[in-house]
């Protein structure tokens, strides 16, 4: 089974369709473990009394796990893209939750999960999902997908099992961010945030050279402040994010502070609650494209406001 990397990678299983599974720029694959004629026991339920229901699949079993080192993702914003592509692929969810939801230290520990350090899991802060389907031959297909989050690097475990696994392979494609900006942009920013756990804060301005944000008026931040209001349980972290020119130390204290300024321009104007946001910096870590162009590299140039918690 072959592995590339990118900001989003497309991994085909058999002839039907291709799944999408979309992870940042900085990922690496930490470790790969595939098997020929072997069983794999996907989980398809919450454990209760110490049970955890499966599916027994048999067939060729691929495993993989990928460490991303950009603070603020949730597990969620990893496990909802890839959600959206198994359904699209004709998957049934059988399973699709989160951390105590699952069961949380027994259900870990019930699951087959690749040894650490290549893969984490943090028993508080992790989510599930397996995918079922039929194969073109007639047999059973599975792929089970755990993400986790520590404070400073996410992890993705995906585990495919059947005819699909055998087939599979992962190609680069280019990521293509949801960036709002306008306006008009409340309803639309919240249903972002929704589905996709993220979206970029489009048209800040940043004093050149420095984490100064510009006098504004800004339509994303009032935008963004509409929908705190609109949802009291809302967290946001605020991530900054640069280019590659300059070293990655300078960069990340760069980012964090500008992050920083988004922050208290929304403490400030809007009257949010301070614990309801956070600041981070990724530095140059976590590219939306190429940092080869001019064009590229102000693309890149820009803060995200990423859910932590709704």
């Amino acid at each position: 089974m072959r592995f590339a990397l990118s900001a989003v990678l497309v991994m085909w299983a058999g002839a039907v369709q291709a799944i999408e599974l979309q992870l940042p720029a900085s990922a690496r694959q930490m470790i790969s473990r595939d098997t020929v004629q072997d069983r794999f026991f996907a989980p398809v339920g919450v454990i209760e009394d110490g049970d955890l229901p499966t599916r027994m699949i048999e067939g060729d079993v691929a495993r993989s796990a990928w460490r991303i080192d950009v603070a603020g993702l949730t597990p969620l914003q990893l496990a909802a893209p890839i959600r959206a592509q198994l359904e699209a692929a004709g998957y049934a969810l059988a399973l699709d939750c989160a951390a105590l939801e699952c069961g949380g230290y027994d259900f870990r520990f019930a699951m087959e999960v690749l040894p650490s350090p290549n893969m984490y899991v943090n028993i508080r802060n992790f989510h599930v999902l397996t995918g079922l389907r039929t194969a073109d031959d007639g047999g059973a297909e599975a792929i089970t997908i755990l993400t986790s989050a520590s404070s400073g690097a996410s992890y993705v475990q995906i585990i495919q099992a059947g005819e699909g696994a055998k087939t599979s392979t992962v190609e680069p494609v280019l990521a293509t961010p949801h960036v709002v900006s306008d306006a008009a942009a409340q309803g639309p920013l919240s249903e972002v945030l929704a589905q996709t756990g993220f979206v970029v804060l489009g048209d800040l301005d940043f004093n050149s050279g420095t984490a100064d944000l510009g006098a504004g008026p800004f339509a994303v931040l009032e935008a963004l402040a509409q929908v705190l209001g609109a949802q009291p349980d809302l967290r946001i972290a605020l991530v900054g994010h640069t280019d590659n020119i300059g070293g990655l130390e300078g960069n990340i204290a760069l980012s964090l502070n500008r992050a920083a300024s988004v922050r208290q321009r929304m403490l400030e104007e809007y009257d949010i609650a301070p614990d309801r946001l956070e600041a981070r910096g990724a530095g140059y870590l976590s590219p939306l494209t190429t940092n080869l162009t001019e064009t590229g590299r102000e693309a890149n140039r820009r803060v995200e406001a990423v859910v932590l918690s709704q």
